[in-house]
């Protein structure tokens, strides 16, 4: 059994995920909560990224970031949920060093893309609704990677430093992780001596990725909607598909900006509830995300309508 007492001598390589420990023997119960809501992510996600896949009529632009985003909602639980589930069952607890490094990076990195993905679904609607006549030849793939590139170097580059400064600090303070996954600071915070360049970093990847998203998204959909009630024109389908993507966008930042300033302002939060606002900022957006869409898009709904309907894909 691995000590908990610190020693300035000892760097732990081994840490136990406690996440909802205070609970005890009601633990295996959020099983069923936690297995239901991967269920639902798993089978919505994959069936809106089947649906997309075998319409012809849906490989726009707009649905194939769409389908790229059930594809990163599809993933993202997958980092997390099953490891989670074993613990909550089975005590299965222990993560090495490296195991919580490598869950680190793709879970935050997974974040920053579903950021990026929604950016450039506003840029897709900005070019739509803004600049119609030129549609075609700004979200042709050659010239739409001028507008990716940059978002992709950038989240690349913050996670890799935020995991690998991560990585080379001293754990001597305790190797038990009072979280059901491996977050950055859940991890950092159980460090010996200075861990100001770590919160640096993370605070920094947090305004550079997120932050700088979230306002480059409002600026295009101001830009959008001026747009629209100057020309007098109706655009109710694009416009429809803005205001799911400010749906989904909200729900994402609340969560996300409450997952980050639990570990970084004083508050009351207890470490059960920081735990649960951490797993839903994932798990939230992967199940609700392809019903929004699919729900609020009208190509989408109708494909799924008639797919229910025949029970068969729509002929091409």
């Amino acid at each position: 059994m691995l000590s908990y007492l610190p020693s300035q001598n000892v760097s732990f390589r081994t840490f136990r995920l406690s996440g909802f420990r205070d609970l005890e023997e009601w633990r295996p119960i959020l099983t069923i909560p936690y297995l239901l809501m991967f269920m639902l992510s798993t089978t919505s996600n994959s069936f809106l990224i089947f649906l997309i896949i075998s319409q012809r009529a849906l490989h726009s632009p707009m649905f194939v970031l769409i389908g790229l985003m059930a594809a990163v909602d599809l993933c993202s639980p997958i980092f997390f949920v099953p490891n989670m589930l074993l613990n909550f069952l089975f005590d299965w607890d222990q993560i090495s060093l490296l195991g919580c490094l490598i869950q680190m990076f793709f879970i935050h990195y997974v974040g920053a893309f579903q950021s990026t993905l929604l950016l450039w679904m506003s840029l897709d609607r900005f070019f739509a609704i803004c600049k119609p006549l030129s549609y075609h030849k700004y979200m042709q793939m050659s010239s739409f990677l001028k507008y990716i590139i940059v978002p992709v170097i950038r989240n690349i580059i913050l996670v890799i430093m935020m995991v690998s400064l991560a990585g080379k600090l001293h754990y001597c303070m305790k190797n038990e992780i009072d979280h059901c996954f491996c977050e950055h600071m859940a991890l950092v915070q159980l460090a010996c001596g200075d861990i100001s360049i770590n919160n640096l970093v993370g605070l920094l990847t947090a305004v550079l990725v997120p932050t700088a998203d979230f306002v480059l998204i409002t600026v295009s959909y101001v830009i959008i909607f001026s747009s629209v009630i100057r020309s007098g024109k109706s655009h109710s389908k694009a416009v429809n598909t803005c205001v799911t993507h400010i749906i989904v966008i909200t729900g994402s930042l609340v969560f996300a900006l409450l997952a980050f300033l639990s570990y970084r302002i004083r508050n009351n939060f207890s470490p059960n509830v920081r735990t649960f606002i951490s797993t839903m900022y994932i798990l939230f957006a992967s199940c609700f995300n392809p019903i929004i869409y699919g729900l609020r898009t009208k190509e989408l709904r109708e494909h799924f309508l008639k797919f229910i309907n025949h029970g068969k894909v729509l002929p091409q």
